[in-house]
């Protein structure tokens, strides 16, 4: 399935501007506030609430002071869970990042879901190639389909191994934001529902790439609803799209994504699931990810 109702979330404790990611995500701003933790842990905590609220199921792990990791809300880009009982690790380009990959977060997830298989990508950081998760790649699961916009932090080769592991086919392309820099992460310019699609066409700048994403994007079934460059730049792409233990399909999102929609695209996303959003503002500018990048699915069988 596409989707699913469980996911992970890792609660901060130290959350704050990451000077070493900061080179290649425009999506962050350095805050001159001195309380970015406790607005984080807020912010944190009411998206956990919201979540639940819906009867969506949300592990939440603490994390850690030492060692330092800034980042270690965003923990879909170090690891990814399938539903045949496997799990990856990835490389990551920000030393500090890779600090996130924590076995003991593993461990405890064995309690509730059957883990088959680990799989190790991060051995490619000795070659300077990196695979950032589910960040680096949006994942058609039914259609076996990983689209991805290479960057510094989306390596082709590591791609390329990923989908030759998982059976998945490679579609990669790149993409830029409104001044032609090169969009860090895939999940911050598109969305794969069940079926339907929010894509940013606008950042990819050659035809032909822009032609194989949409005729792929279609000839899978998804209806493509577009976004615009300025929509991106408010984390209209970074949404996912979930189940409650209801069977309910939710779209999860940031309130500042939310307010960037037009009415039209809300409806057409309506067709497809309920909206759900929270204020995550903090979060966004300092760390330059969203609501997407905070929620690691789980598509590992229940025990």
């Amino acid at each position: 399935m596409q989707t699913t109702n469980h996911l992970l979330m890792i609660r901060p404790v130290d959350f704050k501007f990451n000077e070493q990611t900061a080179g290649n995500n425009k999506f962050q701003v350095a805050s001159t506030e001195s309380d970015v933790q406790s607005q984080a842990l807020k912010e944190f905590d009411g998206f956990v609430q919201l979540l639940r609220q819906n009867d969506v199921d949300v592990t939440v792990v603490d994390d850690t002071l030492q060692p330092e990791t800034p980042d270690s809300i965003f923990p879909n880009n170090w690891v990814s869970f399938h539903e045949d009982g496997s799990i990856y690790l990835y490389p990551m380009f920000s030393e500090n990042r890779r600090l996130e990959r924590r076995k003991e977060i593993l461990e405890g997830l064995r309690d509730k879901f059957e883990v088959n298989h680990v799989s190790d990508l991060s051995f490619y950081e000795m070659q300077y190639a990196f695979l950032e998760g589910t960040g680096s790649m949006v994942l058609d699961r039914v259609n076996k389909i990983a689209y991805a916009c290479l960057s510094v932090r989306t390596d082709e080769e590591v791609l390329q191994n990923f989908c030759m592991l998982t059976g998945y086919e490679p579609i990669s392309f790149q993409a830029v934001d409104g001044t032609n820099f090169p969009i860090y992460h895939t999940n911050v310019m598109m969305c794969i529902g069940d079926r339907f699609a929010v894509i940013c066409l606008d950042s990819i700048p050659d035809q032909e790439e822009k032609l194989a994403v949409t005729m792929s994007l279609t000839s899978s079934g998804k209806e493509i609803i577009e976004i615009t460059l300025d929509q991106m730049n408010h984390f209209a792409g970074n949404m996912l799209q979930v189940a409650n233990q209801s069977g309910e399909s939710l779209l999860v999102m940031s309130e500042q994504a939310y307010l960037s929609l037009t009415t039209d695209q809300i409806s057409a996303l309506e067709n497809y699931a309920r909206i759900i959003y929270a204020p995550i503002y903090t979060i966004e500018k300092n760390g330059g990810g969203s609501a997407r990048c905070m929620l690691a699915e789980i598509h590992l069988p229940e025990r």
